[in-house]
């Protein structure tokens, strides 16, 4: 299954592949050098997690570039009166009676604790391309799940504040 990107996200990882091959890589080939002339590699803990180090950063590398060969990319506009990709989102909880405020964005970037919801999440699917005082329900699982109305859409197209996710 093919990854949703953006431009910018792709932008984004591939910053990331160079910076990982050039710099990260560079250090953690020293990190291994330096702690293979301590000795017996057996009993040698600095060699072994200097290898673990390298090898996750290889790691890193090859599922990113996997990621960037099957991407979809996608457009990250939307009408003026709409909610699209990298908009901010308040919505209210009926349930609960409360308010919470999101952006939404590719999964890539997906951070639920830090506001940050997937356009691929329930919540997310949802609210794509609905207007502000829209009353919408949120499938969780087959029929259930709650409703939210949206309270207020924020146009935001910069997103160079946003972190890709780890691993």
């Amino acid at each position: 299954m093919s990854e949703k990107l953006t431009k910018s996200d792709v932008k984004k990882i591939e910053e990331e592949i160079e910076y990982r091959k050039l710099v990260v890589r560079k250090e953690a080939l020293e990190a291994v050098k330096e702690a293979r002339a301590h000795g017996d590699l057996s009993e040698n803990f600095e060699y072994h997690a200097a290898k673990k180090d390298k090898n996750r950063n290889e790691s890193r590398i090859r599922y990113l570039e996997r990621m960037l060969k099957t991407a979809q990319i996608i457009d990250d506009s939307s009408k003026e009166d709409e909610v699209g990709l990298n908009n901010t989102v308040t919505v209210y909880f009926e349930e609960d009676d409360m308010e919470e405020t999101y952006k939404l964005v590719t999964s890539v970037r997906g951070n639920s604790l830090g506001g940050y919801i997937s356009i691929e999440s329930p919540m997310g699917k949802s609210l794509l391309g609905r207007k502000q005082n829209e009353r919408v329900f949120v499938e969780t699982d087959s029929g259930n799940g709650y409703y939210v109305v949206i309270r207020k859409i924020q146009k935001t197209t910069d997103d160079s504040e946003d972190k890709l996710r780890g691993f």
